[in-house]
């Protein structure tokens, strides 16, 4: 659950610093490199926790969601401008969808698990 929850703070958050970065830029300087060693860091982290949800709650719309997220992040690698853009956008909502989901999925597979072993034990 750590997993997923590190990850959809990644994914809310980047998104509004990469909204600052233009502000940022008089000062900062952020090679062309950047998406794709960001995405490097994002595919195992959002694999990793979504199929941990996954494996947990069985699920599958979390996961396709995550998939489908990483899909357009790594296609907007190879484009520009306002394509560039919306890939990325619509590939981070995806991401943090997921993300929720999974979230909470795994909160009620944890809260059905006790109600349980409450009436059994």
């Amino acid at each position: 659950m750590l997993c997923s929850a590190a990850c959809m703070v990644h994914c809310v958050v980047l998104p509004l610093l990469i909204l600052a970065l233009p502000m940022l830029a008089r000062w900062l300087s952020i090679p062309e490199s950047a998406h794709l060693w960001l995405l490097a860091f994002a595919a195992p982290a959002a694999a990793l926790a979504l199929s941990l949800g996954f494996r947990m709650h069985r699920q599958w719309v979390p996961l396709v969601a995550g998939a489908a997220g990483l899909a357009l992040l790594g296609t907007a690698i190879f484009v520009e401008g306002a394509e560039e853009t919306a890939l990325t956008v619509a590939g981070s909502i995806l991401i943090i969808s997921g993300h929720v989901l999974n979230l909470r999925l795994r909160q009620r597979c944890v809260c059905c698990a006790l109600a349980a072993a409450d009436r059994s034990g």
